[in-house]
């Protein structure tokens, strides 16, 4: 697999792949924060993206690209929000991305389009969502906007449905990939202090009930194992035992205590 990008998706896909689908060109390089207003910024990705689709078009080979299955392309549905239901993004940031899928899509290059949620694992980005919950935590103090959820996606199910998606060539799709399972917030930070054994002071900001609950049903007739070693009750739990020691220093026993 050629990736272009060295962030926290491309390192991942890297340590998977990199010497597997060799047909494969995976773009992870694109702009990481939901919270970018920079022009600049989305240009460059753009760019990215336009010169990749000639290459691949060149060689023949197959595009995977990333987009986003969060509020910013689906906002607040009132059910589950699947592929094929019409959008209206509510920001720039996915605005941007419903604008290079129809590129990729119109472009008459092979591809896979996957619409990611929030993913967690190794090599996050200080910004992202569990490493600044994590970080304000430890600080002693985190903001928490009521209602809120968000899906939590375990990097290690990102590269299982990825691997079977390639394996079995499926091409010209825009699938889903998230856990289907979002998680109040309120509840990610309680489990993070009870891992920490701390306990921050919570600033609640007023707000409605926001849940994105991105479809997975397509996502699995393709990927029919896809997250059946978790239940959803302990989805959240076997996710935070995985990760929380890459984000900050563990007592030892606590370490001990999740089997670190």
């Amino acid at each position: 697999m050629r990736i272009i990008g060295d962030g926290f998706l491309a390192r991942n896909l890297a340590a998977a792949f990199d010497d597997r689908f060799p047909e494969v060109t995976a773009l992870a390089s694109g702009v990481s924060s939901t919270a970018t207003a920079a022009f600049d910024e989305y240009d460059r990705e753009a760019r990215v993206l336009y010169d990749v689709l000639e290459e691949c078009r060149r060689h023949g080979r197959r595009l995977l690209f990333f987009s986003t299955a969060s509020f910013s392309m689906y906002g607040f549905p009132p059910g589950q929000a699947s592929e094929t239901d019409p959008v209206r993004p509510p920001n720039a940031y996915g605005r941007h991305k419903l604008a290079l899928e129809s590129v990729v899509r119109s472009s008459g290059t092979e591809h896979l389009i996957l619409r990611l949620s929030h993913v967690v694992g190794r090599h996050q980005r200080p910004h992202q969502l569990l490493p600044t919950l994590v970080r304000n935590i430890v600080e002693g103090e985190v903001t928490v906007l009521r209602g809120a959820h968000r899906d939590l996606l375990d990097m290690r199910d990102l590269l299982h449905a990825v691997e079977r998606l390639l394996e079995d060539g499926v091409s010209g799709e825009l699938l889903n990939l998230a856990s289907g399972v979002p998680q109040p917030v309120e509840s990610i930070v309680t489990a993070i202090e009870q891992r920490l054994g701390v306990t921050a002071r919570r600033i609640h900001r007023p707000g409605s009930p926001a849940i994105t609950h991105a479809s997975v049903e397509r996502l699995r007739r393709r990927v029919p194992d896809f997250r059946t070693a978790t239940a959803d009750q302990d989805y959240l739990s076997a996710l935070l035992d995985a990760y929380l020691p890459y984000y900050t220093d563990l007592p030892v026993d606590l370490g001990a205590r999740l089997g670190l």
